[in-house]
């Protein structure tokens, strides 16, 4: 499996570079009040796809603190109420340790 990953990841790097290697031609792109941009089109759809990105993350940053603070939240009041005197003198079961081939992405 480690083998076909390493495949994939280079699958993806070469199409990429044959990608960026095919659209070396200039493009233009025109803003407002006549101003605009010429470089290779290559530059033009990553710096798209860049922009594209940070909206993305700027657009979830409301949401993902407002869950943060509700699960914040949360905990502070869960273990106060759930916890009985007989679950405090339980022991508490060690976490399993993470082995290497246990971490998965590409």
């Amino acid at each position: 499996m480690k083998y076909f990953l390493w495949l994939l990841k280079a699958a993806i790097f070469f199409t990429l570079f044959a990608f960026a290697l095919n659209n070396q031609q200039d493009a233009t792109v025109h803003f407002f009040f006549g101003t605009s941009w010429t470089a290779p089109l290559v530059l033009v759809v990553l710096a798209a796809f860049a922009l594209g990105l940070i909206v993305g993350v700027l657009g979830m940053v409301p949401r993902w603190l407002k869950h943060r603070n509700a699960a914040r939240s949360t905990q502070a009041t869960v273990p106060a109420a759930a916890e009985t005197p007989a679950a405090a003198t339980a022991p508490k079961a060690a976490p399993s340790p993470i082995l290497p081939g246990d971490v998965h992405g590409i």
